[in-house]
């Protein structure tokens, strides 16, 4: 009887889990959704520092009401979550102001064969026959969706691929240090430093030149999109935190029907043939890596 109740305890923790890793996909692809229709009007660095910014408010305002003890003792792993995920959200913004939004995505969504790489180079984990192929697969995924049969690559395409890197590192450092953290204080941490990193481009470099905005319209939109991007971490944070990574993992995969579905709705081309066989291989290879993460545990 006790297993019985242990059994049912775990089917409902991870059906939470999972609940919660589909509602942070939707309202991740419906952040990127107005990301893009933002980015037709500021840059797309801009956009970041906005929504970090109206994100960092929120969460101060929930700490104050409900206040949480603060451990140092993981700090330097709390900095390094929130520095790879503002890098990863930088590049992602950037890429879905420029390709069609279910190709960010599913670029972004590279991080399990990174974490799978990291894994080995890292903390010296094996590589069997099944994970390399199922890196294989998904390398063939990207040179489908990328193409790059031609002389030029596409940079857009490049930088994406390198934000599902950073997304990696992020997500890794997540399970370490979920017992130890808040939820908000995880995300505290990324969104304060994706919030800094663009007044660094902005005051040191050339490349972004911040403007003062007067359509209300384009203001709705930010605090819609904080709130909604708020909403997905949270729900993103927990989801990893209630349930295994392996199966998480497969789940976030949703988002991509979600952002292509978007991006139609937005004016992107429809994805052509090359397109939707690079999603399906990368998505297979997703999946083959998650069994064999859960297969090990």
């Amino acid at each position: 009887m006790l297993n019985k109740y242990k059994s049912l305890s775990v089917l409902q923790s991870i059906d939470k889990g999972v609940l919660f890793m589909l509602l942070s996909a939707l309202i991740s692809a419906m952040n990127g959704a107005v990301a893009k229709v933002l980015s037709e009007s500021m840059d797309p660095i801009e956009v970041v520092f906005y929504r970090n910014f109206l994100g960092v408010l929120i969460i101060l305002y929930t700490l104050k009401k409900i206040p949480v003890s603060f451990d140092t003792s993981k700090l330097h792993l709390l900095l390094l979550r929130g520095l790879f995920g503002a890098l990863a959200m930088l590049l992602f913004f950037y890429t879905i102001a420029y390709i069609p939004l279910g190709e960010a995505v599913i670029l972004n969504k590279t991080s399990p064969f990174f974490v799978t790489i990291l894994a080995y180079y890292l903390m010296k984990e094996t590589l069997n026959t099944n994970t390399i192929f199922a890196l294989i697969i998904g390398f063939v995924g990207l040179i489908l969706i990328i193409k790059p049969f031609g002389i030029e690559i596409s940079f857009e395409h490049i930088l994406g691929v390198l934000g599902g890197f950073f997304a990696a590192a992020a997500y890794a450092t997540i399970k370490k240090i979920k017992n130890i953290y808040d939820a908000r204080i995880i995300m505290l941490s990324f969104m304060g430093i994706g919030m800094i990193i663009p007044l660094l481009i902005f005051l040191f470099t050339p490349y972004v030149e911040f403007q003062i905005h007067t359509d209300p319209f384009i203001w709705l939109l930010i605090v819609f999109m904080a709130i909604i991007s708020t909403a997905s971490q949270w729900f993103l944070t927990r989801a990893y935190s209630l349930s295994p990574a392996s199966i998480i993992g497969v789940v976030s995969y949703t988002n991509i029907p979600f952002a292509v579905g978007f991006g139609v709705m937005l004016g992107d081309s429809f994805p052509d043939m090359y397109t939707f066989w690079g999603i399906a291989l990368i998505v297979l290879g997703g999946i083959l890596v998650s069994r064999k993460s859960s297969s090990k545990k």
